[in-house]
């Protein structure tokens, strides 16, 4: 690190006042509390009017859980609402810090990264391209390096990455700038990756923009957030708030419509409290290196997976250390040049939370350690509840089913008992007062979406953005029924995720699928059966109790009942098409791309047909022994080693029995072998026909047929 930079985060005075942002929290949580007591206190209230049931103290209690979170949404809403109305010209960091700091060069450098696992090598060298030129326009190339960090396991992919890298660096004038690196062993999956970076290159940087494969940033907004990074020495991460953008599926519509729509509030009033106890989501984020370094190295957890061992929600935890270190963390809400792409249906959306289900719940070993700030803690708990409130719904119902069911197998009428506080002071009665409560719980769950639409309604600029006033409308009804319909099916699935955690069953670490080819009946129906053989006999038990009852329930009961139908439906690109075509759940991102999409959806340089290891007959792992421009790729990027017999004996076999009688971790041992790559390459196409496998003389004789195809002008 430069000798100016400070060794520690207290030889500078906090961004932030410590008595501001204290009396922020007192008052964001405080408020936050009483209503929910209050809230609580009319429901007991009113059962006290009914007559206490046995189920009544348990209702109580989840129900304060419960409309806390409640409570707690909403008012992240309404003080963003607060924030952008009249806090506006105090509220702007980012941009004007940037601004502040003038146009000089950077004086330190900075590394792009991007961990990839499984990934379409062309689609994530379009978004590093796309980044690339972006900074490029900006005049400050030179304080950027770009690093694509693999972790992929399929030996295929791993051969076509290093083609679309050579291709990409070809193109852009990249070598010496972007890196391509294959971990040979991927221990701890993306933390792992992001450390094992930091460990043999951090070093060189003073920070570090971290991307997902699906990332994408504004390369303008990148040099402003290094020029704050630059500025202001207690800053340890700035994290921005991705846009979700190319959803083609009604489901992914759905999502970026909402995120785009209410996002912006949630992300204002968590900035209000937060400020610089920030947390960091994993990616679209630039983290001072010299910090993570110091401070993130992971620990393991006590146990086995997967309440133990490694941690899976690692961004969380590294911002928690940075945070109790001293150092700050920051939300750019400010920064809109940040996006990313989505699940494109709930059952990939259901097996990414998976992955963060698990993750989340290990930090309960975590939020009640010693030294963590109230912010730290208080990112920990929504982290924990974002998957904890399932089942306490679920558990909310059964309650509610219970007491239904008893009072009506009693056959007892209830009488009512007025002498309660709430009737007293008000004059009310239990029908007026239950309606009351029920208005409150409404408004919450409502209130985002009112406050949201309505500012997109009286700014014109806002309004135009979203396709107009009509579409707007539209838009957010259609987005609130399916999301009412799709609420009960992932409440149920979150149950079950966390009963599959507590049992001891671990998740294991899949790719994501990112193509939206829609989900079929049958694989909706092997994941959505459950819940709707118990939304089914719920509604059956229901109607036996009560016909009002049963409307009661309504919303929740058709939510799992119709989950298969719903699910299949969403999922369909055709259907997202048909309403894109119609300006309804567009954003401002699809209809006025920003010039760093374009980019992306433009970028062409990792492709060339002169050096292809996807044509037909000579793919991935077979291209990397035959092709000799792919061969020379590969084993540039090897390191030097010498063949031993062993080695060349497992050559020999893979030669004459074909690379398909090698186990992979043979497979992957002879890849790794420099020699032995060059030994094959030169005996595939020296040696008879006779003498090798079919699959290498079919590669070579598919360069024979592009001959004839060409009259010998393209060998390649």
């Amino acid at each position: 690190m430069d000798e100016t930079s400070p060794d520690s985060p207290q030889q500078v005075r906090p961004f932030f006042s410590p008595l501001r942002a204290s009396l922020r929290r007192l008052l964001f949580f405080g408020s936050v509390v009483l209503v929910n007591l209050a809230a609580t206190y009319w429901l007991y209230d009113l059962f006290s009017r009914a007559g206490m049931h046995r189920a009544h103290l348990l209702l109580l209690v989840v129900f304060f859980i419960l409309n806390g979170l409640l409570v707690l949404g909403s008012f992240h809403a309404l003080f963003g609402a607060w924030d952008i109305v009249w806090g506006r010209k105090r509220a702007v960091r980012i941009t004007k810090l940037a601004e502040e700091a003038g146009d000089a060069p950077l004086a330190r450098r900075y590394a792009v990264v991007m961990p990839v696992y499984n990934e379409d090598c062309h689609r994530f060298c379009a978004r590093i391209e796309a980044i690339h030129r972006s900074i490029e326009a900006t005049g400050h190339l030179r304080s950027f390096d770009f690093f694509i960090l693999s972790d992929t396991r399929d030996l295929d992919l791993w051969v076509l990455e290093e083609t679309a890298w050579t291709n990409l660096c070809r193109k852009l004038g990249g070598f010496g700038r972007i890196y391509y690196r294959r971990r040979r062993k991927n221990e701890n999956r993306k933390a792992g990756n992001i450390g094992d970076f930091v460990r043999t290159w951090g070093g060189g940087y003073e920070g570090m923009v971290v991307l997902d494969a699906d990332s994408l940033m504004d390369g303008g907004d990148i040099l402003k957030m290094t020029r704050v990074m630059e500025a202001y020495p207690n800053l340890g991460i700035l994290q921005t708030p991705p846009r979700l953008i190319r959803g083609s599926s009604v489901f992914t519509r759905l999502q970026q419509f909402a995120m785009r729509l209410y996002g912006p509030l949630f992300i204002r009033g968590l900035n209000w409290w937060q400020l610089g106890g920030g947390s960091y989501w994993g990616h679209n984020a630039l983290i001072r290196v010299k910090p993570f370094s110091d401070f993130c190295e992971l620990p393991d957890l006590p146990g086995r997976e997967p309440f133990g061992g490694k941690i899976l929600s690692h961004d969380f935890v590294e911002a928690a250390l940075m945070v109790s270190q001293g150092w700050e963390v920051w939300l750019a809400w400010d920064i809109e040049g940040t996006y990313e792409e989505a699940p494109p249906t709930l059952i990939d959306h259901l097996k990414r939370d998976r992955r963060w289900c698990q993750g989340n719940l290990q930090h309960l070993w975590l939020i009640f350690a010693r030294k963590l700030p109230l912010t730290v803690r208080a990112h920990l708990f929504m982290g924990i509840m974002a998957y904890l409130g399932s089942p306490l719904w679920f558990l909310f119902l059964i309650f509610g089913t219970w007491v239904a069911w008893d009072r009506a197998g009693s056959e007892l009428s209830n009488l009512p008992y007025d002498e309660t506080l709430v009737g007293r002071w008000l004059e009310i009665g239990g029908i007026e007062q239950s309606l009351i409560l029920t208005g409150f719980i409404f408004l919450l769950l409502f209130l985002p979406k009112i406050l949201a639409v309505t500012g997109a309604l009286l700014v014109p600029r806002v309004r135009r953005s979203f396709g107009g006033a009509c579409p707007l409308i539209a838009g957010t009804l259609l987005e609130t029924v399916i999301s009412m319909l799709l609420a009960p099916c992932v409440m149920a699935a979150h149950t079950f995720m966390v009963l599959s955690i507590v049992l001891g069953r671990a998740v294991g670490w899949g790719s994501q699928n990112r193509e939206a080819d829609g989900t079929g009946w049958r694989e909706a129906l092997a994941v959505h059966a459950t819940p709707t053989v118990i939304g089914i006999g719920w509604a059956v038990l229901a109607w036996n109790i009560s016909p009002v009852f049963a409307a009661w329930m309504s919303p929740i009961l058709l939510g799992l009942i119709l989950c298969i139908p719903v699910s299949v439906w969403t999922s369909r690109a055709r259907y997202g098409t048909a309403l894109a075509k119609r300006r309804i759940l567009a954003t401002p991102e699809e209809l006025d791309p920003p010039a760093v999409l374009k980019l992306a959806d433009l970028a062409k340089a990792s492709l060339d047909p002169a050096l292809d290891a996807s044509a037909p007959g000579r793919h991935g792992v077979i291209a990397a022994v035959v092709d000799p421009y792919v061969n020379g790729v590969h084993v540039s990027l090897l390191e030097p080693a010498d063949l031993s017999s062993e080695n060349e004996a497992l050559v020999e076999r893979c030669l004459t029995e074909g690379p398909g009688a090698l186990s992979k971790d043979e497979m992957i041992e002879l890849l790794y072998l420099a020699p032995g790559m060059l030994m094959l390459h030169r005996a595939v196409w020296l040696r008879p026909e006779e003498g090798i496998h079919a699959v290498w003389t079919q590669a070579v004789e598919s360069y024979r047929r592009r001959i004839d195809t060409t009259g010998g002008e393209d060998l390649a």
